[in-house]
C-alpha cells in the first residue's frame, strides 16, 4: 500500500519522528510511506511527494490544531482523492466531546470551537482514528500509532552522564504536574543529585500570543525556583537527536499532559524514551503502564514517594537496566513499528 502523511511538520516537535519510522518499516515491508512536500534537508529518513495519485490513502496527522491545513491546496485533494481514501489521525484528542480536567486542560475552549474541529475533519476525511484502544467517542477508530524502534536503540550504560535526571518535553499544560509532584520531589532529594535537566520549548519562556488565546496557564513555569533547584535549561532538540538527549541522564521523566492521560492517548515519547541509553520512569498509573509495557512497565511507573523511586534507580542501575530490558522485548514484540504498520493498513482497507 502507497500511504502518504500530511501534517504540520516540525523538526522538534509532534509525530515526525514515528512518520520516519513509518518510511523505514514501510521500506522493510514493502509499502510506500511518505510525506507530503518537497525534500527538506532537516528532516533524515524521510521520502517526500506532492504526487496525490501515486498514493492509496492520504492521512492527515492532526496536532497543534487545523490551521495549517488552510495553506494547503485542499480543493485539489478534495478533488483528486476520494473522501473514502482520506483518514485523520486526531493526535490531540479534539474529536471528542469538550473535556475539561481539574479546570485545568482542555481540547477544546468551548462547544463551538469543538463542532468547528469536529465538522472541519467530517468535511476532509472518511475514517477518523486517535492512537489509543480506548476511545471516548464511539465514532473514532482506536489505532496505537505510535510504536517502538529498535534501530534508534542506544545499549544501556553505554554513555557518560551529564545529568542524574533529565526531563526532555515541551511545556503545554506540564507545569502543574511538574511543580506539584516533579519539583516537590527533586527538592527533598537535591543535595544528593548531580545534575537536573530540562530540555524542550517554554520552560523559561510563555510564547507571543499565548495571551491573547487565553493560553497563558498552559505555558505556566517558574525560573526562579528552577534557579533555586540548580536545575539547568535546554532548548528543544530536532527529532533526529532526541534519543541521543536523553541518553545524557541516568534516569528520564516522562510526564504527560493531563488531558492526554485521561484519555489515554499514546504519544511518540512513550516507546522514543525505551530507545535511549537511560532508565525511564513514566508518571503513569502502574496498571496503564503494564499494559503498554508488560509487567516489568510496574516497575517504572512514577506512582506514590517519588524521591525514594528516584533515589532506588541511581543507586540502583544494574537492577533497573535488566528491567528496562525486559521491557524492551516486550516492545518488540507488541509495538514495533512493523505491526503498527500493519495495523494502519488493516484500519485503512476496513
Amino acid at each position: 500500500m502507497n500511504i502518504l502523511f500530511m501534517m504540520d511538520r516540525r523538526a522538534n516537535a509532534g509525530s515526525i519522528q514515528a512518520v520516519a519510522s513509518y518510511v523505514r518499516a514501510g521500506d522493510e515491508l514493502g509499502h510506500t510511506i511518505a510525506v507530503y512536500g518537497q525534500p527538506d534537508p532537516k528532516y533524515l529518513g524521510i521520502r517526500w511527494s506532492t504526487e496525490f495519485d501515486s498514493f492509496d490513502h492520504v492521512v492527515f496527522v492532526c496536532e497543534f490544531g487545523i490551521g495549517w491545513m488552510s495553506a494547503l491546496r485542499m480543493s485539489r485533494i478534495l478533488t483528486q482523492v476520494p473522501r473514502k481514501k482520506r483518514a485523520v489521525l486526531d493526535a490531540d484528542g479534539m474529536y471528542n466531546p469538550v473535556v475539561c480536567v481539574d479546570m485545568y486542560d482542555r481540547n477544546h475552549a468551548d462547544e463551538h470551537n469543538r463542532a468547528r474541529w469536529v465538522a472541519h475533519c467530517d468535511a476532509v476525511a472518511d475514517k477518523i482514528f486517535q492512537p489509543t484502544l480506548e476511545p471516548l467517542n464511539a465514532a473514532v477508530l482506536p489505532l496505537p500509532f505510535y510504536g517502538y524502534d529498535p534501530t534508534l536503540r542506544l545499549e544501556l550504560g553505554a554513555r557518560p552522564k551529564s545529568f542524574d535526571i533529565v526531563h526532555l518535553g515541551h511545556n503545554w499544560w506540564r507545569w502543574r504536574e511538574v511543580s506539584g509532584r516533579v519539583l516537590p520531589a527533586i527538592e527533598r532529594i537535591r543535595p544528593k543529585l548531580d545534575g537536573v535537566c530540562f530540555v524542550g520549548l517554554w520552560w523559561d519562556m510563555v510564547p507571543a500570543g499565548a495571551r491573547e488565546q487565553n493560553l497563558e496557564m498552559a505555558f505556566e513555569f517558574d525560573m526562579d525556583r528552577f534557579r533555586r533547584l540548580g536545575i539547568d535549561v535546554k532548548p528543544a532538540v530536532p527529532f533526529t537527536e532526541v534519543v541521543s538527549a536523553m541518553s545524557e541522564g541516568r534516569v528520564n521523566i516522562m510526564t504527560q499532559r493531563p488531558l492526554f492521560r485521561r484519555l489515554k492517548l499514546l504519544t511518540a515519547k512513550y516507546f522514543e524514551i525505551f530507545c535511549a541509553d537511560t532508565i525511564p520512569l513514566v508518571m503513569l498509573e502502574p496498571a496503564h503502564a503494564e499494559s503498554i509495557y508488560g509487567p516489568a512497565g510496574r516497575e517504572l511507573a512514577l506512582h506514590g514517594n517519588i524521591s525514594d523511586k528516584l533515589l532506588d534507580v541511581i543507586q540502583n542501575p544494574l537492577r533497573y537496566r535488566q528491567i528496562v530490558e525486559a521491557v524492551r522485548i516486550h516492545l518488540v514484540d507488541c509495538h514495533s513499528y512493523h505491526r503498527r504498520l500493519q495495523q494502519l493498513v488493516d484500519a485503512l482497507r476496513s
